[in-house]
């Protein structure tokens, strides 16, 4: 596995299938929060350089723990606070506010790590800029060593992967449990990345029927949600839930935009009367009380705990596939 950046990213081979391949790492992932360190000895001698261009919780410890529990050393840079300014455009001239190019920096850390990691965010106001993925792809282009994405402006697949392994806990004997992705509120607009990635995942695990719903305006970039099920009315599309994924985003046609902020559309335990026993995801952080009501996070239909420990399993899966060249 030269990067990890999509699910597409999980196929070792021709034969390999998506589905298959997904399910091959929820298992791998299993087997690690099972034995953590049955692997310590793989990436001895080894480092990665944890990047972040913004702010990081679970992302940053998650990914550290997993490093360390193959044995790696994880090094962490907040290059938005503790670096010079970058420049990713080709041909610049830079007489303004950025100090290093990116085609400077890459190969020198590149040159320090054995794996780099890294998180970039999107801009929300240039749409064709930001689904490019132009400065996780410079990365790449220029580091010289295998690149896993920690959220970059379209997508978050250590999150997703973490999801499928948590849903995968809580499955039942039912054949196809019914999985939706519900918009909420919140006071700001938010990136699509988490949305547009579950649904990306999901949607290749090919295992549940998958239904997203939002109020009109919030359509995510078809590439990501073809076949699911599109529906408008939260209350209809909750019915018989079994897993119910909250999460705010912005416009994706009129780009960036925050179309509403319709409070009906935070999740209570009246919203989920007609799934009783439905359990409750979100990525966190979760602003309470805007998008998630209290006591729906406080009760024990909420599973976010359990998902967000589950990064660390997630994680610990992708790197051991580009340590043992396996993906």
């Amino acid at each position: 596995m030269k990067q990890f950046i999509s699910v597409a990213d999980l196929i070792s081979s021709a034969d390999d299938s998506l589905s298959a391949a997904l399910e091959r790492h929820v298992q791998n992932a299993l087997m690690y929060k099972a034995n953590p360190h049955r692997d310590i000895s793989l990436g001895k001698g080894k480092r990665i350089g944890l990047v972040f261009l913004n702010p990081s919780l679970r992302t940053r410890l998650s990914t550290q723990i997993a490093a360390e529990n193959l044995g790696m050393q994880a090094v962490v840079f907040n290059a938005g606070s503790e670096g010079w300014a970058w420049e990713f455009e080709d041909g610049v001239v830079m007489n303004g506010t950025t100090v290093e190019h990116i085609k400077d920096a890459a190969p020198v850390l590149g040159s320090y790590f054995d794996i780099l990691a890294l998180r970039t965010f999107p801009t929300l106001s240039n749409r064709e800029a930001d689904y490019s993925e132009f400065a996780l792809k410079q990365f790449i282009r220029y580091a010289g060593v295998p690149v896993v994405s920690l959220e970059s402006a379209t997508l978050h697949p250590l999150q997703s992967l973490a999801d499928i392994i948590t849903i995968q806990e809580h499955l039942s004997t039912k054949q196809k449990p019914k999985v939706v992705l519900t918009w909420a509120p919140h006071i700001k607009p938010l990136p699509h990345c988490v949305a547009n990635s579950f649904a990306q995942w999901i949607n290749a695990w090919n295992r549940c029927e998958f239904v997203i719903t939002h109020p009109e305006g919030y359509e995510l970039d078809e590439q990501f949600t073809e076949g699911a099920t599109i529906v408008k009315d939260q209350n209809k599309a909750l019915e018989g839930a079994d897993f119910v994924y909250v999460k705010n985003w912005s416009s994706y046609r009129e780009y960036g935009k925050m179309l509403t902020c319709d409070s009906s559309w935070m999740l209570t335990t009246k919203s989920l009367s007609d799934c009783p026993s439905a359990k409750v995801m979100h990525c966190l952080p979760v602003r309470r009380n805007v998008e998630l009501s209290d006591e729906v996070l406080d009760c024990s239909m909420s599973i976010v705990t359990q998902q967000a420990a589950n990064r660390v399993w997630a994680a610990q899966s992708i790197l051991s596939t580009m340590l043992s060249g396996n993906g």
